[in-house]
């Protein structure tokens, strides 16, 4: 049976760990929830500060022009008074309104004019350095009177309302965006919570829980995750307690089986049978070295373990053709007996799902197990190890417990133990084992 997560994947139910430099990446990351929640509200306070200060601007402007248009009108009564009773003026040098007649009105004034008899107002800002003008006109015993009003201070005044809309959008954001994140932050807490407790359960622990409190839609999705938890460790148990039973049921009558085998005739058949019972009897074995993985009661027996010479002897065992490669003399602190079986089933996995030819390498405390076959299923990148599962098409080549046994004999004694890809082709299986203790200071 093979399996990987990809190139470099841990297999034995760790995680990396969330970092300072993580949970900076986290932060600043603008695919994070937290900073579409702050860009959407920062748009909708943009939007929203643009739709207010637009209609603040247009009020505001059509006030200032309603009121200019109501001080021309007035202006122009007093110029018709003035002009009834006294010669024509002009506007003084200093710029105080005055009145023009005749041909001194400008043409557009006069055009907009015609012949209405009507006073009409025109807003003329055609002259920036001038400023803006407020004109009125109408006709005074058939001559055209026309006088304005200065508009500069108001058009100041409105310029002044809308820099001091934009500086109060701006702080107005540099309010509301924080708090934004702050708020997300609280949310996106608890979601990180769950996707905590998915990933430890994920990872073997089975007795994780969110325990959530609330009646809000994060505290509905943690009811879902434990409840499916519950279900899920239910499931499994039942699993455990089935192989745990059938392999216990098995043991009697196999062992007569053994037993009635031995005292066969030697024939053809017989070493047919006795080889059939052999493998019925490795699985029985199998089974019950998963059952107590299950169970969680293993425990190593720690001692210093020469590994060269220790894989070595796995290989020997196997009986199959094994380059081994080791360098210096490298030694271990771990359990020798789970070691060989972990050693012993990846050197079988190799052989029996890859191609020759299959190298060991021994280096400090890491073991490297590589064949030069087609490499792990893509159909397992993504589960694990497990049983009765071997990624090959056809049956009947192997029960797919040798990588199981090896990930839970790794979880006992501690040590890591990674599946990947090999370049250009084949697969590497990689046992990193505990670094030996350094000795205490004198």
């Amino acid at each position: 049976m093979r399996r990987t997560t990809g190139a470099g994947a841990r297999t034995d139910g760790t995680a990396p760990e969330d970092g300072p430099s993580r949970g900076l990446r986290r932060l600043i990351d603008p695919r994070s929830l937290r900073w579409k929640i702050a860009f959407g509200v920062a748009a909708a306070a943009c939007a929203m500060a643009l739709g207010i200060g637009i209609l603040v601007h247009r009020t505001t402007e059509a006030r200032d022009m309603h009121v200019g248009r109501g001080d021309a009108t007035r202006a122009l009564e007093s110029a018709e008074a003035e002009f009834r009773g006294t010669q024509p003026a002009r506007p003084s040098p200093s710029g105080v309104p005055g009145y023009l007649v005749g041909d001194d009105v400008p043409d557009e004034l006069r055009d907009r004019l015609g012949s209405e008899p009507a006073p009409v107002t025109w807003y003329d800002n055609r002259k920036p350095a001038q400023g803006p003008r407020m004109w009125a006109a109408g006709h005074v015993d058939g001559t055209v009177l026309a006088t304005w009003v200065d508009m500069g201070s108001r058009l100041r005044s409105l310029q002044a309302l809308d820099r001091h809309m934009r500086y109060a959008a701006l702080a107005t954001l540099a309010v509301v965006v924080p708090l934004t994140l702050l708020a997300a932050e609280l949310a996106l807490r608890r979601l990180r919570r769950v996707a905590g407790t998915a990933r430890r359960i994920k990872r073997g622990d089975l007795d994780a829980r969110t325990r959530s409190r609330g009646h809000d839609e994060i505290s509905e999705i943690s009811s879902a995750v434990d409840l499916m938890a519950d279900a899920l460790q239910d499931r499994l148990r039942n699993e455990q307690r089935f192989t745990a039973d059938v392999a216990h049921e098995l043991r009697t009558p196999l062992a007569g089986l053994v037993t009635s085998a031995s005292l066969l005739p030697e024939s053809e058949a017989t070493g047919l049978v006795r080889d059939r019972v052999q493998v019925l009897r490795a699985l029985v074995d199998d089974l019950l070295e998963i059952s107590r993985l299950d169970a969680g009661v293993e425990q190593a027996d720690v001692q210093a373990v020469p590994l060269d010479e220790l894989v070595t002897e796995s290989v020997r065992r196997t009986g199959l053709e094994t380059r081994v490669t080791v360098t210096g003399h490298p030694v271990a602190e771990t359990d020798p007996r789970r070691l060989d079986r972990i050693v012993t089933n990846l050197i079988l996995n190799a052989h029996r799902h890859g191609a020759t030819p299959v190298e060991v390498t021994v280096g400090g405390t890491t073991i490297a197990v590589r064949d030069h076959g087609p490499g792990f299923p893509p159909e397992l990148l993504a589960h694990g190890p497990q049983r009765f599962r071997t990624g090959a098409a056809e049956r009947g080549h192997g029960h797919g417990l040798g990588l199981t046994i090896a990930l839970g004999q790794a979880h006992v004694i501690g040590a890591r133990l990674t599946l990947a890809d090999a370049t250009p082709h084949g697969a590497v299986a990689t046992l990193e084992l505990p670094r030996r203790a350094d000795p205490p200071a004198a």
